[in-house]
């Protein structure tokens, strides 16, 4: 079925800290043209400082995806790409004040509630999807982990994860446009396990994460004076353990609900193909790395 580009019906602004460097932004999405695409502007460095969001501008793909163009950087874009692709946005201006887009509650649902309550714009312009003439993938050897882009007549996903959790187990989630993105996976939340955090924190990354911000998993037997550092750690009150294995008394949104947030950074990244990718696609242990990759690896493709 042919579809239209579409923008959004007007502009949508968010302020919130940035789950790594903790730093405060504003974001605006707006309005763009046909044939524009997602691009992000850096307001704090002059007008001048735009970023495409396209494969071959990432330059970071350390626990989130960040792309830069000369001077002008923007991190953590992988909800925000995912709620836009989800909705069926191809075109908008993303104006940011720093480094980072905020976190908000660690889903792309903020950004989803905001559009869908107008609705998008049709463009009146034919929406050009991605073809691919063969199959892409990308493998990690050391992990296991592969994702597949296979040519299709309509894009679909198929994730599973498996982190060896007796917690998590092992999750399978899927999308394609059929399913309604914004009640099926837009609202999942990005996660981290309780062990990985003082880790984290040592090598300047979620400084802006807390228990609002994501699903922290407890893997592992955690003594009280544990609980107080992290308690100490992230600037919140006496913390505790669920008997399912969260932390603070956390209620899922669905029980794999952390499936489903790889799948939402999944669609995210993917994006940065150029466009929307009519392709089936099936990844195994998906992070951001394998997925920007591939997503490179389509554009190479289609140069050829």
């Amino acid at each position: 079925m042919q579809r239209n580009q579409n923008t959004v019906a007007r502009s949508y602004s968010f302020e919130g800290k940035g789950l790594h460097t903790g730093k405060i932004a504003t974001m605006t999405i707006n309005p763009a043209p046909a044939g524009t695409g997602i691009l992000f502007i850096r307001t704090d460095l002059g007008r001048d400082a735009r970023v495409e969001a396209i494969a071959t501008n990432v330059s970071s793909t350390e626990r989130s995806t960040t792309i830069s163009s000369g001077e002008a950087s923007v991190a953590t874009i992988e909800h925000v790409m995912s709620a836009l692709t989800g909705l069926g946005v191809d075109n908008a201006l993303i104006e940011i004040n720093n480094v980072e887009v905020p976190i908000l509650d660690g889903s792309a649902k903020p950004y989803v509630d905001a559009i869908v309550s107008d609705g998008v714009k049709d463009l009146g312009v034919p929406r050009k999807y991605i073809t691919i003439p063969e199959t892409v993938e990308i493998k990690n050897e050391q992990t296991g982990a592969f994702l597949r882009i296979e040519p299709s007549d309509a894009p679909s996903y198929d994730l599973t994860v498996d982190f060896n959790s007796k917690v998590l187990g092992v999750q399978t989630a899927h999308w394609d446009e059929n399913i309604d993105y914004a009640v099926e996976i837009g609202k999942c939340r990005t996660f981290v396990f309780f062990h990985e955090i003082e880790f984290l924190f040592k090598n300047n990354l979620i400084k802006g994460g807390d228990v609002d911000n994501a699903i922290v998993i407890v893997e592992h037997p955690v003594s009280d004076g544990q609980l107080q550092s992290m308690s100490q750690l992230l600037g919140k009150p006496r913390l505790a353990i669920t008997s399912e294995g969260y932390l603070n008394n956390l209620e899922l949104r669905f029980p794999n609900e952390c499936g489903r947030h790889k799948l939402l950074d999944l669609i995210g990244d993917l994006r940065l193909a150029g466009g929307y990718l009519n392709a089936r696609i099936t990844a195994y242990k998906a992070g951001h790395t394998i997925n920007t990759k591939a997503a490179k690896a389509v554009m190479e493709l289609l140069k050829k």
